[in-house]
């Protein structure tokens, strides 16, 4: 597939900021009392990663708003929505706070989620593999997310650690997070990055086996998703701020204190699967410490983020500092 440079990104981000309107509400609307609003909350997909959020949804953890969440698959859609005011704000990585950032757009982050490299590198079933890295993917096809979605960083990160170029040394499919099982399956990819729920899914349907590389844990501390809002929302409704990162608070020290019962929330997200595929992705979440629970967002966790993005050849080196793409006083609280 056609590989996006920088520069296309940053034009890409140039139309995106010239559609940005001067609407007030910022993605949150008014309910039908008139006085709590409904805030809008965009995700790139359905991640078992998110379930801090969705547990705080269910249990009604924000206090004096409503929140609706939207899925909206695609590398930056996420963004966009709250670039444009169509969503209040959104969850994934913070790097898209920078590349807005280096087009004069301020969104900031306001309380972090997931907090490892959520996701895992598989391989097909019945390929060998090899402790070498860079031998072992030489020229091998490698499917990932949507360029400018996180995902796909990683994977051109840890391609050039490797020592590996992407246009030269591997075939690298860009797609929608939820088509990646079935470019594996009939044969288009050998390897895949993928995280939760479709990994665990991908495993108990025998598309690839187990992971053989353990981002989380080979990459550390990592803001991989946080929730992002614009500066605009900070300075004019921070009591919706608030209410929210108290919110997501909560949600956090829910999973940390009762993973059992979290599992009960997690079955009500993921209806369709089975319960001991959601205890293996809790186990595995929990194992290789997915969340920040309480809702920190270190400076290296961000840096770690940039580096990715840098060496991924998605932002330029050194524009970006952690101030202009966090806002730590709320957390803080």
């Amino acid at each position: 597939m056609r590989q996006f440079t920088l520069y296309t990104f940053a034009s890409l981000m140039l139309i995106v900021l010239s559609a940005c309107g001067g609407s007030s509400s910022q993605g949150a609307s008014t309910g039908a009392d008139g006085d709590v609003p409904t805030l809008v909350i965009a995700e790139p997909l359905r991640g078992f990663g998110y379930l801090p959020l969705y547990v705080a949804v269910q249990e009604d953890y924000f206090e004096g708003v409503d929140i609706e969440i939207t899925t909206l698959a695609g590398g930056s859609a996420h963004t966009n929505a709250v670039l444009t005011n169509e969503a209040w704000a959104f969850i994934g990585g913070p790097e898209h706070n920078a590349f807005a950032k280096a087009k004069n757009a301020d969104l900031k982050a306001i309380i972090n989620v997931v907090n490892r490299g959520n996701v895992y590198m598989v391989a097909k079933e019945g390929l060998g593999v090899e402790e070498d890295m860079a031998t072992f993917l030489k020229g091998k096809s490698i499917v990932t997310t949507a360029y400018g979605g996180t995902p796909n960083s990683i994977t051109r990160y840890l391609l050039n650690e490797w020592g590996l170029d992407v246009d030269q040394d591997v075939t690298l499919l860009e797609v929608d997070q939820s088509s990646i099982p079935s470019v594996v399956s009939e044969g288009q990819a050998e390897i895949a990055v993928v995280a939760d729920p479709i990994l665990q899914q991908g495993m108990n349907e025998g598309i690839w086996t187990a992971p053989f590389y353990n981002i989380p844990e080979e990459m550390g501390d990592y803001a991989y998703s946080t929730i992002n809002v614009q500066l605009d929302t900070i300075e004019e409704h921070p009591e919706q701020v608030e209410a929210f990162v108290e919110g997501m608070k909560k949600g956090l020290a829910y999973i940390e204190e009762d993973p059992e019962a979290a599992l009960a929330i997690a079955k009500k997200e993921f209806p369709t699967f089975e319960d001991d595929m959601l205890k293996s992705m809790m186990d595995r979440a929990i194992q290789d410490q997915h969340w920040e629970f309480s809702g920190e967002i270190t400076e290296q966790s961000i840096q770690t983020n940039l580096e990715v993005v840098v060496n991924a050849e998605m932002l330029e080196p050194n524009v970006i500092s952690y101030e202009d793409i966090v806002e730590s006083s709320f957390f803080q609280k």
